[in-house]
């Protein structure tokens, strides 16, 4: 019935990076490495890591008629990612700056470049591709107008996954779309706002439900996970490994959850696999250069004897002991 596991709207970037010892402080120059490109994007990283897994990806962005463009273009092929959604010219392609600290963590500024020219008008013209697809996945490295009309031109019986970065407020339409809101804990902080009167994550998960997604799934990098929805709130234990760099690991998490709830998966058992990806990706360097392949997951995870994706979890509503059905990891 669908010719998509996934179709990703987003951003496609070329990733600058640079090593650095420490990430500097206002006003203060440090100096790094050699610098390095690779190509990256919220969207186009997305789109990598789910067709590395196996998943039939599809690309809706734009980039430029550029050297960054053809960069990305390549690596999306060399992937199996399908880009016929992708538009070329009009602006150069996006660029994001990116400094990477000895243990691991980023710091990242975005040029958008071409991102910024993807339109609603862009998204009605591809309707083919939504009506193609399981499930459709969209971040906010592209005009958000952009992405309220990606949420109309949905399918009736397709899912709809949003990781809103860089954060801002959105509209209660898009709000009741997804399923899940996927956040880490400083999209968490700004969507919540004023609202936000707990520093337990699990207090913000409720709190973002009750803004309106179907389901909430809230990233704790080396915490784990904890996914959010009617039944309550169920955490994902992390999968620990050595971190090497953890630039587009977030990406890779959305895209194998979002893969893996199309498959038919529980939410918990969706997020316990999509952290053993994202946890695959942060022992390389770069972006998509670091995704796995379903292999390689499968890997990890007999290599981690305190990995418990495959062992049922515990409800953060329920008592010590209570298993609550359909919650495994």
């Amino acid at each position: 019935m669908y010719d998509y596991d996934l179709l990703v709207v987003g951003s496609a970037n070329a990733d600058l990076v640079i090593d650095v010892e420490r990430r500097p402080a206002a006003g203060e120059t440090v100096l790094g490495g050699d610098l390095a490109v690779h190509p990256g994007g919220k969207g186009a990283n997305q789109a990598v890591a789910a067709a590395r897994l196996g998943a039939a990806t599809a690309l809706l962005a734009r980039v430029g008629d550029d050297a960054h463009g053809r960069l990305l273009l390549d690596s999306l092929r060399a992937a199996g990612a399908d880009t016929v959604g992708v538009l070329v010219g009009g602006a150069p392609t996006g660029v994001a700056l990116i400094t990477v600290d000895p243990s691991g963590d980023n710091s990242i500024v975005v040029s958008p470049g071409a991102n910024a020219r993807l339109t609603p008008a862009d998204v009605r013209a591809a309707g083919s591709l939504f009506h193609a697809s399981r499930v459709v996945s969209a971040q906010l490295e592209i005009p958000l107008e952009t992405v309220v009309e990606v949420v109309r031109q949905l399918p009736a019986d397709s899912r709809f996954v949003l990781n809103p970065s860089p954060p801002r407020p959105l509209p209660a339409e898009v709000l009741a779309a997804c399923d899940p809101l996927i956040v880490n804990e400083h999209e968490a902080r700004v969507i919540l706002g004023d609202a936000r009167v707990s520093e337990e994550p699990a207090d913000w998960a409720r709190l973002l439900l009750a803004k309106g997604p179907r389901s909430v799934v809230v990233t704790l990098g080396a915490q784990g996970a904890l996914v959010c929805d009617a039944a309550g709130v169920t955490r994902v234990e992390p999968v620990k490994v050595d971190a090497v760099d953890t630039t587009g690991a977030g990406d890779a998490f959305t895209a194998a959850l979002a893969w893996q709830l199309g498959s038919g998966s529980a939410p918990a058992e969706a997020a316990g696999y999509a952290a053993r990806v994202g946890a695959a990706a942060v022992t390389r360097r770069g972006a998509q250069e670091s995704y796995p392949t379903a292999e390689e997951v499968d890997a990890l995870c007999c290599a981690d004897p305190g990995d418990n994706s495959r062992t049922p979890g515990r409800g953060l509503d329920q008592e010590p002991g209570e298993q609550r059905r359909g919650d495994s990891l």
